[in-house]
């Protein structure tokens, strides 16, 4: 019996990309409800550790998570991460505190130097805080061991008890020391490192034979990483003769997608049909302006779709629907029964929520993250080219073309300097647009903001732009994501904002397919693809003085797996080109660049 480790998912988002840290490690992980696991059940495994997980509700509300007390008994080494940290505090008699302004981003945290889970971590080191609450008085026995300067108690330990607690996120890419901290609880619990991708891929290579049985597979590939994997994955293991790729071209692709897709996965041996089906996609998404509507009605043309081509080809006995669903999708859909909704993902539309109830669907990849899905790409001997991709969401440009259903105009006051939070003045002007962030686990749905920056104190470097957009959104409550102007087509400063009224439509797709090639070229001809891990090119409905009807937003990403990101550390040279090449075209007003990381903002804006 594998050695393991068990995380009590308290319904934050990050929970899994727990899992998937101490995975990364060589150590089982496994994802327990806290509310249904048994003590029982945890003494008759292997378990090594326990960890629990952050989560989106405070522990003083009426209906938030909680466990069993006497796993805290058990004697087997603890570790609380944010929700975790402030129930542990809660459950064995210290007290909570609500918070006022919150603390999201990048924080410093100063550690005593006693504390074991801290061994060769700096003593002053940056952590990635998200939290509303905080924990205002220890529990008996406890001794603190860290702070911020906005969080007195940010870790603690029990060292009879081996309890350890933290209010930060360990496991995102930009807690610097989080892989430390987590080796040091490993080390604590004593594991011995056996688990490989290569046990993952025998493992679930028998879950899927018992699901599957003696039917047939049709999968939807996107062209994407993800749904390539998974193509490659089941035709690993059942052939090619019993799986099927289905490549819908649903007119919200990429330019030239539909060939490199269909060219590269044909390379690899796939059995691929591609349907052109641009004007059901087009037609269906019609006159709506709502983002999770639009979610919808792609997941469910893609049912229809898919349904329609069953029948025609009277494949509806001995056939299963797969698709390349990844745990992100899944959690920020809400997926986990203590999560809270980011946003719905096609792929978990009610249709397919239903198929999947019914065992009707199959999901090889919907426990891994994104550098999980390419390592198991590399595994299966796929080519580099489609593992390392750029990820491109499913139901394609379609949540990144903002629409309106109303067009308003309004002004825009004097420019201040955003480096100086001054009283009753606000350094940026807010657009009439929302998007999407995460803050505190939970979804917001929030106006993006232009930075006013004098010129001669804007600052050139992204990072120094990153830090300056999470003061401003975790001061601004109104907001979720900075932008910056890079260059525009109309004359002197923002005198006025247009919000104009504007759906999916041809015209629209094709403006901004233009505009997203001339950012995948450019990234390629400076030979700086690689140096982002994905690059969003988002159509906003937003126009300036007058000027244009539309404007480009471009979202490069740094990240590992999309639970967390921050903005690509690009040259400077290479914004100056795309965005003076997107101003060619008369309908573009301006061109941003967002600047916020996730979180609070997410990676895609719809």
């Amino acid at each position: 019996m594998h050695e393991k480790i068990l995380i009590l998912d308290f319904g934050g988002q990050y929970a899994h990309l727990i899992a998937s840290r101490i995975r990364r490690m060589n150590v089982l992980a496994e994802i327990a409800d806290p509310e249904s696991i048994e003590i029982s059940q945890i003494k008759k495994e292997n378990i090594k550790g326990i960890i629990l997980s952050g989560g989106p509700q405070s522990v003083f509300e009426p209906e938030s998570p909680s466990c069993d007390k006497a796993l805290f008994d058990l004697g087997i080494p603890i570790l609380g991460i944010c929700y975790g940290h402030q129930y542990i505090t809660q459950a064995l008699g210290g007290k909570v505190a609500p918070g006022h302004t919150g603390e999201f981003g990048r924080a410093e945290l100063i550690h005593d130097k006693k504390c074991p889970l801290f061994e060769n971590v700096p003593e002053k080191a940056v952590f990635w805080m998200n939290h509303v609450d905080e924990v205002g008085e220890l529990a008996p026995g406890f001794v603190g061991c860290g702070s911020t300067t906005q969080c007195q108690h940010a870790a603690y330990w029990h060292p009879e008890k081996k309890i350890f607690s933290v209010q930060c996120h360990l496991e995102v890419s930009h807690s610097p020391y989080g892989n430390q901290v987590f080796k040091n609880f490993l080390e604590i619990c004593g594991v011995s490192y056996d688990w490989t991708i290569e046990q993952f891929f025998e493992e679930e290579k028998k879950r899927l034979q018992s699901q599957v049985g003696n039917k047939n597979i049709f999968l939807f590939v996107s062209g994407g990483v993800d749904s390539s994997v998974a193509f490659g994955f089941l035709t690993k293991i059942f052939g090619p003769d019993r799986v099927k790729g289905l490549f819908v071209d649903t007119g919200l692709l990429r330019k030239n997608e539909v060939e490199l897709v269909s060219k590269s996965l044909r390379e690899i041996g796939a059995d691929l049909t591609v349907l052109h089906e641009e004007d059901r996609f087009l037609e269906k998404l019609k006159g709506v302006a709502d983002p999770e509507k639009k979610r919808e009605i792609i997941g469910h043309a893609f049912l229809e779709v898919q349904h329609d081509f069953f029948t025609q080809h009277k494949l509806h006995d001995e056939w299963l629907l797969a698709q390349g669903t990844i745990y992100p999708d899944t959690i920020e859909t809400g997926g986990t029964k203590h999560a809270d909704k980011i946003k719905t993902h096609h792929n978990r539309a009610p249709e397919v929520q239903k198929l999947i109830d019914q065992g009707k669907i199959v999901e090889p990849l919907k426990e891994l993250y994104k550098d999980e899905v390419r390592k198991l790409g590399e595994f299966l001997g796929l080519p580099h080219q489609l593992v390392w991709r750029h990820p491109f969401p499913g139901p394609g440009l379609g949540v990144r073309i903002l629409c309106s259903d109303q067009k308003i105009t309004e002004s825009a006051a004097q420019d201040v300097n955003a480096f100086t939070l001054q009283k009753n003045r606000k350094p940026f002007v807010t657009l009439p647009v929302h998007s999407v962030g995460v803050q505190g686990d939970f979804r917001t749905y929030k106006h993006p903001a232009v930075l006013r920056l004098q010129s001669k104190n804007a600052p050139k470097d992204l990072e120094e732009l990153e830090k300056l957009a999470t003061k401003l959104i975790n001061h601004y409550s109104e907001i979720n994501r900075c932008l910056f102007l890079l260059d525009k087509n109309f004359s002197g400063d923002i005198r006025n904002i247009s919000l104009n009224k504007k759906f999916v439509q041809k015209e629209r797709v094709k403006t901004l397919q233009k505009a997203d090639d001339i950012v995948t070229q450019t990234l390629h001809k400076m030979k700086v693809y690689d140096d982002v891990w994905q690059f969003p090119v988002v159509l906003i409905p937003v126009s300036f003085n007058n000027t244009g009807e539309e404007s480009i937003v471009l979202r490069p990403i740094d990240s590992l797996d999309a639970m967390s990101a921050s903005v690509g550390k690009l040259p400077w040279e290479f914004f100056g080109r795309v965005a003076a090449e997107i101003l060619k075209d008369e309908k573009i007003s301006a061109v941003f660049l967002d600047v916020t990381s996730k979180p609070p903002g997410t990676i895609e804006w719809e």
